[in-house]
């Protein structure tokens, strides 16, 4: 758990104060440095305190919250362990979750004053058909209706439908059913700009138009921790950002 900014305060869109907002981050072994950056690059900006928390399946599963046996489709631990966001959240308040393959470039407050409690989710709609067969480290690349939703959602962990969220359904229900948000009605999944889930590789600066410059960049086909994706657009930011988290660690330890 990691506390930002000294008080505990959470800042929702109706401006009231009461406690941390709650960000869930998927993480996989074979991605920690990504885990590490992009925690960095959020503490770095917020001006607002936030508690981070990795969802890590090896500890839900010796807590008896994740049994479900891994496909091979899946390319991260995180692939279904991410539904479990408003059940860690104790159904409470409004909680994010995004991949660990974020890169975030502005402040979480200007995403957290997006919220509007009518929804029971938001998140960006993408029209995403990846090129590629592979990402990352060689992981099939799979596609399906509302790919990459689920890579950044904003949960209103208390909303009813969302309650139905319980480690029994996460664990048995099927991967169409959570990635695609079947559990909810179309009119009840708001929209966030893409700037603040901006797939590398698929959207597009517009020259001279700073508000299509990404907020939150996600490497979704592979980052430069990957030696195939060493060179893939926005690396330099990553690689700035890495070297600033390194930096500062050794700080810390001095």
């Amino acid at each position: 758990m990691t506390l930002a900014n000294g008080e505990a305060h959470q800042v929702t869109n109706n401006g009231d104060l009461s406690k941390p907002f709650k960000i869930f981050v998927g993480y996989d072994p074979r991605e920690d440095l990504a885990y590490k950056v992009c925690r960095h690059s959020i503490l770095k900006r917020s001006s607002v305190p936030v508690e981070i928390t990795p969802i890590v399946q090896s500890d839900l599963r010796e807590k008896g919250l994740y049994w479900r046996e891994r496909n091979k489709l899946e390319s991260t631990e995180f692939s279904f362990s991410r539904f479990l966001t408003p059940y860690l959240a104790n159904y409470d308040g409004w909680a994010l979750f995004i991949d660990c393959d974020f890169l975030y470039l502005a402040d979480i407050k200007e995403l957290m004053e997006l919220i509007d409690d009518k929804y029971a989710i938001m998140c960006v709609h993408h029209d995403y058909t990846p090129k590629e067969t592979t990402k990352m480290d060689g992981a099939v690349q799979t596609l399906y209706p509302r790919k990459n939703w689920s890579s950044m959602v904003l949960y209103n962990c208390g909303h009813p439908k969302n309650k139905g969220l319980t480690p029994e359904v996460v664990n048995n229900q099927t991967g169409a059913f959570l990635h695609r948000f079947q559990w909810l009605e179309d009119d009840e999944i708001g929209s966030i700009p893409s700037i603040w889930n901006f797939l590398e590789g698929h959207n597009k600066v517009v020259e001279n138009d700073s508000t299509t410059f990404p907020k939150a960049i996600h490497y979704t086909r592979g980052g430069p921790w990957f030696e195939a994706w060493k060179n893939c657009e926005f690396a330099d930011l990553w690689l700035n950002e890495m070297h600033d988290y390194i930096e500062e660690k050794k700080l810390n330890a001095s």
